[in-house]
């Protein structure tokens, strides 16, 4: 018998694939009692939510087989037990909330039935499922939650589907809750909402809580003990002062030395003319305003970040100034000429200048097109810019500039990691030589070592090149140390903009506090006293 909720001893598990095994998780040993939340901290590959998909029955085997281990539950052991007592635990003992809810969420069947389900599934009654279902929307916060009860998932915004995810796994009022990086795609004033909402329902059941992740500052926040894993191996543990104040392991003390929002701020210099001059802009959808009237400028060689929640209008910029979408009305000026009067044509050539740097390299590289193909494409939309017998030498250079080997050109995008795809997204943008590169949450799905590299890249190709970079994204601690001047938005509208020190050390407007107030620190100590400073705000 062991004294905790849950133990895991000894695990090892392994995949086969078409290269060989791949020894994912090696004989990690950790524990999670009741009422306590146990980090889960690592990187892409590290065994993290490997481990998690063991106690939730969850691999498929075949390729993946457990070779050795334990996973004690009240003392007994998982991996011994029936598929049928596994179907009675998993839900209602021990539940599971993801990354992506949308993914995980049934597009075809209002979320009222679906979280009654869970109930149903387990022997409920189908009255007393749906009243439950209705008090779980109504705790976690869903805006009129019995007329929500027949909406489908895509009529909610992301941190509204995380909800629903909780309210479906809390369901029958698990002991274990696992959740697996179920903040890393939400704006911060929402997942900070998300956060505190998982520690508000683990006061009122006592339930054990196994946050995987990535993110310091989620650990920071939330965790009472952390353990780390690099390459399937947990190599260390503890509480997160001691991991943050006296890491021993240099994997511990890289992950904290990447960890974003600690460097020098920039200070802006009085550059030349501005470049970009966006005047009044503005975008309605059918009676929605997106934008209600944008002003900025843009020089050469300037890092401009925008910020805000989901919503408030950042992208809706990037997509008129390089006319993905058709602005309602207003101005946007690139060297003088005003890009919303242009034609097609005279758009194709002046796109030369303005490349974009998407959030999803998987999504915007061509999975059927080589690194060189890939690269060059460019070059075959603008013949003028290089002779053809130049492509190959060309492309050595610029995966060469963006940290990558030449040998890499003939290679598939599915052949490279995450980090390694958005450099190769990067050197497809510096293929046309730009002026300006947007940057729409580039590095906001990378883990923290590697948006360190790519962020540092880019801070080089500025400083070398003489790029501007429009840089959107909803990650402070990475705006803290890459930009140069900071633009808020709030539902469309500019609150407030200034130099990176004004924004972050003398914040005028209460939504830039608030926004400031809701992101996470790595170091503990900062965290409390950003939870206190959150507590206050909402307290006026």
């Amino acid at each position: 018998m062991t004294d905790h909720l849950l133990e895991v001893r000894d695990l090892s598990v392994q995949f086969h694939t078409a290269q060989g095994i791949v020894r994912a998780v090696n004989g990690i040993s950790w524990h999670l009692d009741r009422g306590e939340t146990l980090a889960i901290l690592g990187e892409s590959g590290s065994g993290k939510s490997v481990s998690a998909s063991a106690i939730m029955n969850l691999i498929d085997m075949p390729p993946g087989e457990i070779t050795s281990g334990e996973i004690l539950f009240e003392g007994r052991d998982l991996l011994k037990a029936s598929d049928e007592e596994r179907r009675r635990l998993n839900g209602k003992r021990i539940s599971m909330i993801f990354q992506d809810p949308l993914g995980h969420l049934n597009p075809v069947y209002p979320v009222g039935w679906q979280i009654a389900e869970t109930a149903m599934a387990h022997g409920r009654g189908k009255a007393e499922a749906y009243d439950r279902a209705l008090a779980l929307m109504e705790r976690v916060g869903i805006p009129d939650a019995r007329a929500s009860m027949g909406k489908y998932p895509h009529q909610f915004s992301g941190g509204q589907r995380q909800r629903l995810m909780i309210a479906m796994a809390l369901a029958l009022k698990p002991d274990i809750l696992i959740a697996d990086e179920p903040t890393t795609a939400l704006d911060v004033t929402v997942q900070a909402e998300v956060l505190s909402l998982l520690e508000e329902l683990q006061e009122e059941t006592g339930m054990g809580l196994l946050l995987i992740t990535h993110d310091l500052g989620v650990v920071a926040e939330a965790a009472d003990r952390a353990v780390v894993m690099e390459g399937g191996l947990v190599v260390e543990t503890g509480t997160p002062r001691e991991l943050y104040h006296n890491a021993t392991h240099p994997y511990t003390r890289k992950l904290l030395a990447a960890a974003p929002g600690k460097g020098a701020m920039r200070e802006p210099e009085d550059g030349p003319e501005a470049i970009l001059e966006v005047r009044d802009l503005k975008k309605d959808y059918g009676g929605f305003e997106a934008l209600k009237g944008v002003s900025f400028d843009m020089h050469a060689g300037e890092t401009l970040a925008v910020v805000g929640e989901s919503g408030s209008g950042k992208s809706t910029i990037a997509r008129l100034v390089l006319r993905l979408e058709e602005a309602s009305s207003g101005t946007a000026r690139w060297k003088g000429e005003d890009l919303l009067t242009k034609s097609p044509r005279q758009m194709g050539k002046l796109r030369r200048q303005l490349q974009m740097v998407f959030q999803d390299p998987t999504q915007s590289l061509n999975p059927h097109m080589s690194v060189f193909q890939i690269i060059s494409e460019a070059w075959v939309i603008h013949p003028d810019i290089l002779p053809k017998a130049r492509w190959p030498e060309r492309v050595a250079e610029l995966l060469d500039q963006v940290g990558l080997s030449p040998e890499h050109a003939k290679r598939y995008p599915h052949q490279f990691s995450g980090g390694q795809r958005q450099r190769i997204a990067i050197a497809r943008a510096l293929a046309l030589e730009p002026d300006l590169i947007i940057c729409d949450e580039a590095v906001s799905a990378l883990d923290v070592s590697i948006q360190a590299q790519v962020i540092d890249l880019l801070g080089k190709l500025r400083d070398e090149l003489g790029i501007a970079f429009l840089f959107i994204a909803h990650d402070l601690p990475v705006v803290r140390d890459f930009a140069d001047r900071v633009l808020v938005m709030q539902r469309g509208e500019i609150v407030e903009q200034g130099s990176v020190r004004q924004i972050f050390e003398q914040p005028c407007a209460p939504y830039t506090q608030r926004l400031l107030a809701a992101g996470l620190d790595s170091d503990p100590d900062v965290q409390a006293d950003r939870r206190a400073a959150r507590l206050a705000l909402a307290g006026n």
